[in-house]
């Protein structure tokens, strides 16, 4: 691309990114194809990041992590998993780290704190949030969930669907009703490990894209659920949710980029060596004017992202802030990702392509987290306030 000057990193970032990149292409892109046909990462991948430090980075040092307090450094990781084209761990480990480990870490027990932040660091237990129900998705004031107070402990009854790390998990965070009298009011968080009995998962769903990327059902029976084990106060779950939603919503945004310049990039080495009429397909116009397009487009965004993470790390970004970012750019991302297989013509088509298989995985990006019609919504509230 251009190239531009990236004044958000500095020289330590640099440093870092690098020993990431170097990993990921020793220890995530061999791998990749063998995890989409098993529709999960391996468990032995995830103790590798949890082993190289790349996992809850953010974690006290106390319960295993290095305290770095720099958004910055989880930027680099989610950017260069994303540059890799593997879409599946693209999504799967920034989820454990930037966005189901901070309910815990902020708003979790000492005794919590202790039982899973350790383990989730070292990778030994994999994270999940479970917010979509089979009937409430973008609406969770209709989710029906339930959590019964009986004294000592909840009785958790209900099922979550269309769960990311769904079927590997070991520690979910479940929003769940605990008084359904009160909508947002009644909504609380909790968190359900795979010890307690009465808690089983589906099998991973078979879906368009992201076959890397174990997604499925969670049921609940019956679950006894330790006091211990409730996040912060009961009915202020909803509250909680949307101030960690603006970092998922941030951290969307990033892998949006940086898989769409990794499409760009095969795209452009795709075209400087396919012939059509005696000349490279680079030579035509119309695929000259696209290749700028997108790049152009990719490197606003970029810029644009930047801006944000520096914002989130003084602590300025707000919601509608990072539902404009996750809107923006997985917008751009799937527009980028139909350009690229257009211009790889039939073999855009094939899944031995990355850009086959980036096409089939930008879609949900516009669903999850927030569907983009949401976005917009709030994005509105905060104009028209």
């Amino acid at each position: 691309m251009f190239g531009l000057p990236r004044t958000l990193f500095t020289e330590e970032h640099d440093l870092f990114r690098q020993s990431v990149r170097e990993f990921i292409a020793r220890e995530v892109t061999p791998y990749n194809k063998e995890w989409e046909k098993n529709q999960m990462v391996s468990r032995e991948s995830w103790k590798k990041f949890g082993e190289n430090g790349f996992l809850g980075i953010q974690a006290p040092e106390s319960l295993g992590g290095m305290n770095i307090q720099d958004f910055r450094f989880n930027a680099v990781l989610i950017e260069e998993l994303g540059l890799s084209g593997c879409s599946g761990p693209a999504i799967g480990y920034p989820l454990h780290s930037d966005i189901v480990m901070p309910y815990i870490l902020h708003f979790g027990t000492e005794t919590a704190l202790q039982k899973y932040i350790p383990k989730m660091v070292s990778g030994d237990f994999i994270g999940a949030v479970a917010m979509t129900e089979p009937g409430a998705g973008s609406d969770l004031q209709g989710i029906q969930t339930r959590a019964e107070d009986k004294g000592d402990h909840y009785l958790v009854n209900g099922s979550k669907t269309f769960i990311t790390n769904g079927f590997l998990c070991d520690v979910v965070v479940v929003a769940v009703k605990t008084d359904p009298t009160k909508g947002a009011k009644g909504i609380s968080l909790i968190i359900v490990d795979r010890e307690m009995e009465g808690f089983s998962r589906g099998k991973p769903f078979d879906k368009v894209g992201l076959h890397a990327q174990d997604t499925c059902e969670l049921f609940f029976e019956d679950v006894k659920v330790t006091k211990e084990n409730l996040l912060g106060k009961e009915g202020e779950g909803f509250k909680y949710l949307m101030i960690e939603l603006a970092q998922e919503r941030l951290v969307v945004a990033l892998a949006a980029v940086a898989l769409g310049e990794y499409m760009l990039g095969a795209t452009i080495e795709y075209v400087k060596s396919r012939k059509a009429f005696n000349k490279s397909i680079s030579d035509f116009q119309n695929t000259r004017f696209k290749l700028a397009e997108m790049t152009a487009a990719l490197e606003q965004g970029r810029i644009y992202c930047d801006y944000l993470v520096q914002l989130h790390n003084d602590g300025k970004l707000d919601s509608a802030m990072a539902s404009a970012a996750k809107y923006n750019m997985t917008e751009l991302q799937c527009k980028v990702a139909d350009e690229c297989v257009q211009l790889h013509g039939g073999y855009g088509y094939m899944w031995e392509y990355g850009v086959a298989r980036a096409y089939a995985d930008a879609r949900v990006q516009r669903i999850y987290a927030g569907t983009n019609e949401i976005m917009k919504e709030l994005i509105a509230r905060k104009i028209l306030k």
